[in-house]
C-alpha cells in the first residue's frame, strides 16, 4: 500500500481461496505456532525445577512457569472467541472482550485503549471484534496506541480499530488476507488471521475496509446489529 491508501475488499472470495480442510489447517497451523512457545517456556522450568544443580534457579523457574501459563491461559481464551464455533457462550459482554485481548497483548510495546460499550455482544460481533483488536495491536511492532471503538450506523455495528504510532504498518501478507485475496508470496501464518477477519465480516453480511498512511492504520467491520 502506498502513504494514502483505501483498500475495498471484495464479498466474494477468489475460486483459489482456501476451504474446508485446508482452512482448518491454516487456522490449526497458526494455534501450534502460539501455542509453542509458553508451552516449551512451561517445559524448560519444570525440567530447572527438577534439576539438582540448578536449585539456585528455583524462583527463576517458577516464575517462567507462572508467566508462560498466564499466557497460555491467555491464548487459549482469545483462541475460543476469535476461532473457536463450540464455545460455551452464545454472546459476549463488551467488558469481557477488552479483557480477553488485553491480557493477551498486554505487556507489548502498543498501549490498548478499550472503547467498546459493555453490553452484549453475538459471536460473530466478538469474533469479527478481537480479531480486529489483535490486528489492530499488531499494526504497531514499534509501539503505539491501539485505539479499538464501536458505534451503531442505522441497523449495522461499526467496529473500528485505529493504530497511531511511529511505524504503524501492515505486512503485505496482512494486507493480501484483509483484502480477501490469497497468499502469492509470504508466510501464511501472517496471511490467515487477517484473512479470518474478512471471511467472519463477509460471512455475518458485513464487509471490511483498510486505510493505511504514515504512521496511521484504520480497520473498520461493518456487521449487522
Amino acid at each position: 500500500m502506498t502513504d494514502t491508501d483505501t483498500l475495498d475488499t471484495p464479498a466474494r472470495p477468489a475460486a483459489d481461496m482456501p476451504d474446508g480442510q485446508a482452512l482448518a489447517a491454516l487456522i490449526a497451523g497458526k494455534l501450534c505456532h502460539d501455542f509453542i512457545s509458553p508451552a516449551g517456556a512451561i517445559s524448560s522450568g519444570l525440567d530447572l525445577l527438577k534439576d539438582p544443580s540448578a536449585q539456585d534457579m528455583r524462583d527463576d523457574a517458577m516464575g517462567l512457569i507462572e508467566a508462560s501459563a498466564a499466557k497460555m491461559v491467555a491464548l487459549v481464551a482469545f483462541a475460543r472467541v476469535a476461532f473457536g464455533a463450540a464455545t460455551t457462550s452464545e454472546t459476549f459482554s463488551g467488558g469481557e472482550l477488552g479483557g480477553i485481548v488485553d491480557a493477551l497483548t498486554g505487556g507489548g510495546r502498543a498501549s490498548l485503549v478499550w472503547k467498546v460499550p459493555d453490553q452484549t455482544w453475538s459471536k460473530a460481533q466478538s469474533r469479527a471484534l478481537v480479531n480486529l483488536a489483535y490486528l489492530t495491536m499488531a499494526a504497531l511492532p514499534s509501539g503505539g496506541i491501539a485505539t479499538v471503538s464501536s458505534r451503531v450506523e442505522d441497523d449495522m455495528v461499526v467496529f473500528e480499530g485505529l493504530a497511531e504510532g511511529t511505524r504503524a504498518r501492515l505486512k503485505p501478507e496482512a494486507i493480501a488476507g484483509l483484502a480477501g485475496q490469497p497468499l502469492t508470496e509470504g508466510l501464511q501464518g501472517q496471511w490467515i488471521q487477517p484473512y479470518w477477519l474478512w471471511l467472519t465480516a463477509h460471512d455475518a453480511g458485513g464487509n471490511l475496509t483498510v486505510q493505511a498512511e504514515e504512521g496511521r492504520v484504520i480497520l473498520t467491520v461493518t456487521i449487522p446489529a
